[in-house]
């Protein structure tokens, strides 16, 4: 077996070599698969404004549709990083990822242990069941403005969120959980890429005291394209591209909650 060198990193400083070293996979599969439906669910529940408006400047629209537009506008040309971090959470509010008890968070540091050390994991956006279980970690893919590779990342973000949560378990008198499935979404710009990222103790563990795990971590990830779209960078501001996306975040919400359910009990 090759010898990786495993050492105390924060999150975002994850590479590929983490995902060596901690024996961790990520396979793109269909929509289909990943969704486990052959389908786009409905979007007769939103605003067709929302669907077909080029952007916010239309006084006929609604406050909410014209608010959410605004921030897809600056998203889709931005030249600083929050402005895809203030998308990537008003979509996830717009679409009512924020339930009741739940908050759509952003910038929160989440600790990681690893290598006997203890590091963080910051989150772009997260969502929290109050007070203190992360349900879903949003990660913004930086390589837009020439920064690393953000899976490796995603990937200790959902073991940090692990840890978090179990943690948080064991404060309440609960039991420790031996795996969780954290879901997870990347932002390219205003493109997003889903992800199920299964954790086991293993993995946490492993990841704590630097070893290499015996099982394979297997990531599920699946990519939002289509196949008319001009530009990668136009995102949903193609309104196509716009209409796809929005109704794969509303059957990621549905997958999500199956799975953070399981860790909620």
């Amino acid at each position: 077996m090759a010898q990786f060198i495993r050492s105390a990193k924060s999150g975002s400083d994850w590479t590929d070599a983490e995902l060596l070293a901690y024996n961790v996979s990520i396979t793109s599969t269909s929509p289909a698969v990943f969704f486990q439906s052959d389908a786009d669910p409905s979007l007769d529940h939103l605003d067709p404004a929302i669907l077909t408006s080029p952007n916010a400047e239309d006084p006929n629209l609604s406050a909410a549709t014209a608010d959410y537009l605004g921030y897809l506008d600056l998203a889709s040309h931005a030249t600083q990083e929050s402005a895809i971090d203030d998308f990537a959470a008003a979509t996830l509010r717009f679409l009512g990822f924020n339930e009741r008890h739940t908050t759509v968070a952003t910038r929160y540091i989440i600790p990681l242990t690893i290598c006997g050390e203890t590091r963080t994991a910051q989150t772009d956006v997260c969502l929290i069941y109050r007070p203190t279980t992360i349900l879903l970690v949003l990660v913004e893919d930086k390589t837009l403005f020439n920064k690393t590779n953000v899976e490796a990342p995603v990937v200790a973000e959902a073991i940090a969120a692990f840890q978090f949560n179990n943690t948080k378990r064991a404060a309440r008198g609960q039991p420790i959980l031996e795996a969780m499935t954290i879901p997870c979404i990347t932002m390219f710009g205003t493109t997003p890429t889903f992800y199920l990222v299964p954790v086991t103790r293993e993995l946490s563990d492993a990841v704590k005291t630097a070893q290499y795990p015996t099982s394979q971590t297997q990531v599920l990830k699946c990519v939002t394209v289509v196949t008319h779209q001009r530009r990668l960078s136009d995102g949903m501001a193609d309104t196509e591209f716009r209409k796809l996306a929005l109704a794969r975040f509303v059957a990621f919400k549905t997958l999500a909650k199956s799975y953070w359910q399981q860790y909620l009990a």
